[in-house]
């Protein structure tokens, strides 16, 4: 199994979890965050704005599901067809070992 985190602008969050839904994946983990990307901010003017508010998003899924999260992101996520900085990052990690709280049962 794989955890996937897609770092995304918060007004694409809503889109990128129903596209997410629709292609069967309900189970989201959704948090505020804050940072900055490659391009260190945002400067207007004088002023640099150092932290920027993003989404994070969180989901578990099977090897085989990957490329299906990854491109639903991709496609839901970008803001302009060739997107533009700030849009986002997807992070892919392995999955060791997964248990459900309430039975007590390992789910891998």
């Amino acid at each position: 199994m794989l955890q996937i985190r897609a770092i995304i602008r918060p007004e694409k969050s809503a889109e990128v979890m129903k596209a997410l839904l629709d292609n069967g994946f309900p189970a989201i983990t959704k948090g505020q965050v804050y940072g900055r990307g490659k391009q260190r901010g945002l400067k207007v003017g004088s002023i640099t704005y150092d932290e920027l508010a993003k989404t994070s998003l969180m989901l578990v899924v099977n090897d085989s599901e990957k490329d299906i999260v990854v491109n639903t992101i991709l496609e839901t996520a970008r803001t302009q067809p060739k997107g533009q900085f700030g849009d986002g990052k997807i992070f892919i990690m392995p999955v060791m070992e997964a248990w459900t709280i309430s039975s007590g049962k390992k789910e891998l």
